[in-house]
């Protein structure tokens, strides 16, 4: 065993306060990591539900109403060739409105393959519900206005909460065939083409990458389609959310920094009572021919065994709460202002451990100011005062 260490064992560190207020600077750094996160992952599942990650559609196309794209197009292998490219699936919309009552209002009503209910049944937005009182096994009247008025009869099957969930942007989700059907297209016809992008891939430049690339297919293979197809990506169309998260993220910055400071003053504070209450113990291990440096090592050891206690008292604690509100959703919002009705959180483990070293290498860094302490101690007059 190492002399530093071996003197580190036998030293207390007492600073019960500075200990404290680690495991609290670690318990805030893993909650708003987690949180952060957490609104990442659901802003962009809620978009991309929407829109999907990328949208390929007909140029002209206006709003809801365009001219119907083959569902394969010749560009499609080479498409799902391309990295970060996980899926693509066709979508049928359709604007309508809904009467319920005296109570009318515009929905789209958007198609999707993947909807696993028979046909005529269809899921509702929040807002919708509200507006129109209408709840799951209420029948749903929509008119779809064209060359002739055309009327459905829907099922509610599901009362879902969806981003943008606003009076004029409301959401049906209905069976993609019955979509189809109502528009008088085949089976191999569609609105417009969503493309899914894998999670690792999923940041704001890999998806705009991604949309460029997938235009300059479609542009190559423009002479074998019928319609002039662009694609768009999520983060150009709802620029607005995720600069919301971009300064997000920088608020999580913000937060990191003033933790670490926080807790790196308080070790500050602690560590210079222990250097204190030990000056005789530095003059003695100086008088032995130990050097500033080394002395200096073993009074770091010390703190960062406190450090480290802090940390996994502060994560154990943070990732309960994690794991709790990720279960029970306790935290809510208004999700006017929040685009969610409560706190999401998501224990990103990379991201988590990229913190908690981050946050120990900042600490232990500022450490080093209170050792500079120890080479103004003179043994002579330490060992004297003994």
């Amino acid at each position: 065993m190492s002399p530093d260490r071996f003197i580190a064992r036998k030293l207390k560190f007492q600073g019960k306060l500075a200990a404290s207020s680690i495991a609290v600077s670690f318990l805030v750094i893993i909650v708003a990591v987690a949180v952060s996160s957490g609104f990442r992952q659901s802003v962009r599942d809620g978009v991309a539900r929407l829109t999907g990650d990328i949208r390929i559609a007909p140029s002209s196309a206006v709003a809801a109403e365009g001219d119907p794209i083959p569902v394969h197009l010749p560009s499609e292998e080479a498409i799902l060739g391309i990295s970060g490219v996980q899926s693509i699936q066709p979508v049928a919309v359709r604007a309508g409105i809904v009467r319920s009552g005296d109570i009318i209002h515009g929905v789209l009503v958007k198609g999707l393959p993947d909807r696993p209910d028979s046909s005529l049944c269809v899921s509702i937005p929040t807002r919708l519900a509200a507006i129109t009182g209408l709840r799951e096994g209420d029948d749903m009247t929509t008119y779809f206005v064209g060359e002739k008025v055309r009327v459905r009869k829907f099922h509610v099957t599901d009362v879902h909460r969806d981003m943008l969930e606003m009076d004029d942007n409301l959401v049906v989700y209905a069976n993609l065939a019955d979509i189809q059907r109502l528009n008088g297209w085949t089976e191999d016809q569609a609105s417009a083409l969503e493309v899914s992008v894998d999670p690792a891939h999923r940041t704001n430049v890999w998806v705009n990458e991604l949309t460029d690339e997938i235009g300059m297919r479609l542009v190559l293979s423009e002479a074998e389609e019928e319609n002039s197809l662009v694609a768009t990506s999520s983060v150009r169309t709802y620029g607005q959310i995720f600069d919301w998260l971009d300064l997000l993220d920088f608020n999580v910055l913000v937060i990191l920094v003033l933790m670490i400071v926080v807790a790196g003053v308080n070790m500050i504070s602690g560590l210079l009572i222990v250097l204190f209450r030990n000056i005789a113990t530095i003059g003695t291990l100086k008088t032995l021919g130990m050097g500033d440096r080394a002395i200096g090592k073993v009074f770091l050891r010390v703190a960062a065994g406190v450090v480290l206690k802090g940390m996994l008292i502060g994560n154990a604690v943070g990732l309960l709460f994690c794991f709790f509100q990720q279960a029970t959703h306790l935290l809510k919002l208004d999700p006017a202002n929040y685009f969610v009705s409560y706190v999401p959180v998501h224990v990103d483990i990379p991201w988590i451990l990229a913190a908690d070293f981050v946050a120990f290498v900042a600490i232990m860094l500022l450490l080093l100011i209170p050792t500079l302490f120890i080479a103004r101690v003179d043994p002579a007059q330490t060992v004297k005062a003994e």
